[in-house]
């Protein structure tokens, strides 16, 4: 039985992917060519909370320099990869600074991402290449910005994908209200990969 509802779930999600073909390749366009950073807390406690937001800070800070040449994702993966190590002592000195003895894990991943909107643009669910730094146990709410194209220097991102993205994957991140039930279905297509991958 527990197949057979597996089967007809698939079913049903391949006929909306297959209606939704063009849009869901789009958003497998623009995932892509984004590179984001995603840093996790060590737990929800304030304390916690407020370290987090001093790292992302200071990390932003570090980088800005970084990425700001980077012509392409490839190019930005490789300068994360290459400044690995300065980008974890980076956090590491920060949380110093503020009496906090949590380690720090900073690595390059492929991993998933829900929709997340942003003031003016919106992102599709799915896997994306991230930095991601994890501070102490990982346990907490998280925070996430796009690194490349560089849109991390003001958090709610002015954007400017216009020479990213060919005009209908623009047209997707700039007018989120138009998409909306799109997003959510790729979204749950890619939970429902996630689960049977």
């Amino acid at each position: 039985m527990r197949i057979l509802i597996r089967a007809v779930i698939c079913s049903l999600v391949v006929t909306c992917v297959m209606t939704l073909n063009g849009f869901y390749g789009a958003c497998r366009e623009i995932r892509g060519e984004v590179f984001r950073l995603h840093i996790l807390a060590n737990s929800d406690s304030e304390e916690d909370q407020a370290l987090k937001l001093k790292v992302r800070d200071g990390l932003l800070d570090h980088t800005k320099e970084l990425f700001a040449n980077c012509r392409n994702k490839e190019e930005a993966i490789e300068a994360a990869k290459e400044n690995i190590e300065s980008i974890s002592e980076c956090a590491g000195r920060i949380l110093k600074d503020q009496g906090c003895d949590y380690p720090v894990r900073a690595y390059v991943t492929n991993m998933d991402f829900e929709t997340r909107e942003y003031d003016e643009f919106t992102l599709p669910a799915g896997r994306y290449d991230a930095l991601r730094i994890e501070i102490g146990r990982a346990e907490g709410h998280n925070w996430w910005c796009v690194l490349f194209p560089v849109l991390c220097i003001n958090a709610s991102g002015k954007s400017d994908f216009s020479d990213l993205l060919n005009k209908d994957e623009e047209s997707i991140v700039s007018d989120s209200e138009s998409f909306e039930v799109r997003f959510k279905i790729v979204e749950f297509f890619e939970r429902l990969c996630s689960y049977f991958g």
